[in-house]
């Protein structure tokens, strides 16, 4: 007798956990570093973001749609840091 398959989880709670730490991170970003090394400093945040999404998946323990989750995860990191990063140039251009 054979025990069945369990069901596989969902890997939606470590993608929506990749955009958190993308959303902390670039946060962070706007406070601590100064206007003019933001842009820089927000790539650095992206790259922290693609091995965290990375271990995040790994860690998920299932390999159906690896690729699908981290691909997710890390263009939903961009997005949501995208949209900070022009919110904070933006916010830039107004504060003198």
């Amino acid at each position: 007798m054979s025990l069945p398959e369990l069901a596989p989880r969902s890997g939606v709670r470590s993608i929506v956990a990749a955009w958190l730490v993308a959303l902390v991170i670039a946060v962070v970003i706007g406070v601590a570093v100064p206007v003019d090394w933001q842009a820089a400093w927000m790539a650095v945040g992206l790259g922290v973001v693609v091995v965290v999404s990375f271990a995040l998946q790994l860690a998920h323990g299932h390999p159906h749609g690896f690729i699908q989750r981290v691909a997710a995860s890390v263009l939903g990191g961009l997005l949501i840091m995208g949209l900070i990063g022009v919110g904070l140039g933006l916010a830039s251009l107004f504060v003198a």
